[in-house]
């Protein structure tokens, strides 16, 4: 099947936790899809391992699917946990950080 979602597989149920990889001292992504109007983002981050604070030119949800993670939003911290969600508003400043070995869906809608 061709289309503009890639690196999952199509048709089949799959866990999304299983498609990105926990690598020690690291952050792992892995994009499923990116165009002028949406991105789609896996993330595992290993205990202590962030993305600095920067900003999006979209509107950014996060769910978390596995773990705990810290999401500083305008200088205000959110602890999230599996099956929890925060949005970031476009082109205000955030950071990411594993307060335990976390994974998480990055959906941002420009």
């Amino acid at each position: 099947m061709q289309g503009p979602m890639k690196n999952i597989p199509k048709g089949e149920m799959v866990d999304l936790r299983d498609l990105v990889p926990y690598q020690e001292g690291q952050v792992v992504s892995r994009t499923l899809a990116q165009n002028p109007h949406v991105s789609l983002t896996l993330f595992a981050f290993e205990k202590g391992e962030e993305i600095s604070t920067h900003a999006s030119g979209g509107d950014a949800l996060v769910t978390v699917l596995e773990g705990t993670g810290r999401f500083t939003v305008d200088g205000k911290a959110h602890i999230l946990t599996c099956g929890q969600s925060l949005v970031m508003p476009a082109q205000i400043p955030h950071a990411v950080y594993g307060e335990e070995r976390f994974k998480m869906l990055l959906t941002v809608v420009f």
